[in-house]
């Protein structure tokens, strides 16, 4: 499709129109058709080609009842090949449909489309989608908003619910973006956040101030709000002057009610929260603030939103009254996340899944940097010199992408070979001090912590297998938190920490009573993060940190689980609707 000029953005709370419809508490087929599409849109005096599904930044909201099966077609009229993931949604028994870019199926080319299928039971809450091949999620995602069945909630229902996506404006092309991180070049940054796909009156054009996101409300009513971090780069805080949150959940689970003035929010996260509208009638600033860890570059440029939540019966000019701003913690303090992620629980009710008692395997996964010699050499001069490539790494491995075929297909067919191994380490290769920050610069420890191994190094495990994982962040070469992402799977996230975990003193801090149940966890800078997980749903299931420079760098690797004992405990073939890689690491036709 050509490019269109100067667009007119269409708001992501457009729900994209349904094919079915059903009445509360009966399932229904949901059909939606995605069109992705190259589109130009000005900002800070500036055209920039951006990419999208419908004409939409964000995307359509995917609006569905739990139960429901869900239909997307996916029609590609980029000159790249891309896959939609379903961000969250379990896939139990449909990993075919997961969407992740050569883990699950090769990218669907240029011209050509593809159809997911899935189902959506026993979660309710805010999920989302968004591209899985480069760094299009960037402006390629949406939200999805599963109701309950009978159409109650655990909490007040509130008078209307929104879904608000804060991410990133890039003026360099996205494609471009990928492509100089793929050869280790991190020097780029976006230039603003944006809350809805708006960069807020804080950006301006010569004096003329960008378009906010504006939430209209009426006083002494409720809103559900459904915040999700679409960011390739930073966790947020997000706070509304004026008003307070009471957070009832998370990936679509709920939580016991928490009541903040703000919400820290990582990339991959979706966070439900109510806010009641009782302050003075009046307008109010919202602001989107990403947070950088102070080391090792405190220079990293300020991202922020500001958008506005305008009363009901106030003049456009609020009254006369300047607009209040909320108070925002400095860019480079972290604890506050640290914070907010440890006093969520899950919300205690009858049906809740409970937390496995035992454990068959245990895996203590290190997250950090290194470097390989460029060329694929074994010597070279480290230190971050020209001979090396600086990757990222779980337990010193750094995740080789396949380019031409899906793990998952390998692994139906029996054809892994030479594709991958199924050694995944359970533990580091050296235990060390995993947060000495004398590891951060580069130095004589870091130098001999620094070389690893590129390699497609899987897991894999029995059905019905009770794993926990704890996650250290690490020092080395770097001081970023980590939010990890599980495909195909909640966790509970039984404890976070800071420091190095230690297991003596630490698992008493363990929560067995109402942990959260998440599929992203947010592992604090140099501190540690235990979640536990029982492999009931089997296939192929991508494991990554959701920082995209991560992911490229490699920290990443996939879980194959087993079959079960019986056809509704196995893998079923892939559907009718699936389409094969072929020679070219693309769908076939």
């Amino acid at each position: 499709m050509a490019a269109m000029a100067a667009p007119v953005l269409c708001m992501a709370l457009v729900i994209a129109l349904a094919a079915t419809v059903a009445p509360v508490g009966e399932a229904a087929v949901v059909k939606h058709t995605f069109v992705v599409h190259e589109m130009n849109v000005t900002h800070l005096c500036n055209t920039t080609k951006i990419y999208v599904v419908n004409g939409q930044f964000p995307g359509p909201t995917l609006d569905v009842t739990d139960g429901d099966t869900v239909v997307v077609r996916v029609v590609n009229r980029l000159d790249h090949g891309l896959t939609i993931h379903w961000h969250g949604v379990r896939q139990l028994r449909s990993c075919w449909a997961d969407g992740a870019g050569f883990v699950t199926e090769c990218p669907i080319p240029p011209g050509g489309n593809h159809t997911y299928r899935f189902n959506l039971t026993g979660q309710v809450g805010t999920l989302w989608w968004h591209a899985h091949v480069t760094c299009l999620r960037a402006t390629i995602n949406g939200a999805i908003v599963v109701r309950p069945k009978d159409g109650r909630y655990p909490f007040p229902t509130p008078a209307g619910d929104v879904p608000v996506l804060i991410g990133e404006w890039w003026q360099l092309d996205l494609v471009e973006l990928d492509r100089r991180m793929a050869d280790g070049n991190f020097d780029d940054n976006p230039l603003s956040a944006t809350i809805n796909g708006k960069l807020g009156d804080l950006s301006n054009c010569s004096g003329v101030p960008e378009e906010s996101f504006v939430l209209d409300v009426e006083r002494g009513k409720s809103y559900l709000l459904r915040i999700v971090n679409t960011a390739l780069f930073s966790e947020y805080y997000f706070k509304v002057a004026g008003h307070k949150f009471t957070v009832v959940g998370a990936d679509a689970n709920y939580l016991t009610p928490f009541e903040t003035d703000m919400v820290t929010i990582a990339p991959g996260e979706a966070i439900d929260l109510l806010m009641t509208a009782d302050a003075p009638p009046g307008h109010y600033h919202m602001i989107a603030l990403a947070n950088q860890p102070p080391e090792p570059d405190p220079q990293i440029p300020l991202f922020v939103s500001r958008g506005l939540v305008r009363y009901a019966g106030v003049r456009a000019d609020n009254n006369g009254l300047p607009v209040p701003a909320p108070l925002m913690p400095d860019q480079h303090n972290t604890m506050p996340s640290y914070y907010f992620h440890g006093n969520l629980t899950g919300l205690a009710y009858p049906g809740r899944h409970r937390v496995p008692a035992h454990v068959d395997e245990r895996l203590f996964v290190t997250l950090g940097l290194g470097s390989l010699c460029r060329g694929g050499g074994k010597v070279c001069k480290r230190r971050r010199s020209n001979e090396t490539i600086v990757v990222a790494t779980m337990n010193n491995v750094s995740f080789h992408h396949p380019t031409t075929t899906s793990l998952l297909e390998r692994y139906y067919d029996g054809a892994g070979e030479g594709v991958y191994t199924e050694d995944f380490p359970a533990n580091p290769p050296h235990p060390y001090n995993y947060t000495n920050r004398d590891l951060i610069p580069p130095g004589p420890l870091e130098e001999a912590l620094e070389p690893t191994v590129k390699a497609t190094r899987l897991r894999r495990f029995r059905y019905n297998t009770s794993v926990e994982i704890v996650f250290q962040s690490t020092a080395l070469l770097q001081s970023d938190s980590n939010p990890m992402h599980l495909h195909g799977y909640d966790f509970f996230v039984l404890a976070q920490g800071l420091g190095n975990f230690n297991p003596k003193r630490d698992v008493k801090k363990f929560n067995y009573h109402n942990p959260q149940l998440r599929n992203t966890v947010q592992v604090p800078r140099t501190g540690w993060a235990a979640v536990r997980f029982v492999t009931d749903n089997p296939g192929m299931w991508y494991l990554h940190c959701h920082f995209e420079f991560h992911i490229v760098m490699g920290m990443a690797t996939a879980f194959i689980v087993e079959d079960g004992p019986t056809p509704e405990t196995s893998l079923p073939p892939p559907p009718p609707e699936f389409k094969r890689c072929g020679a070219n690491g693309l769908t076939q036709p």
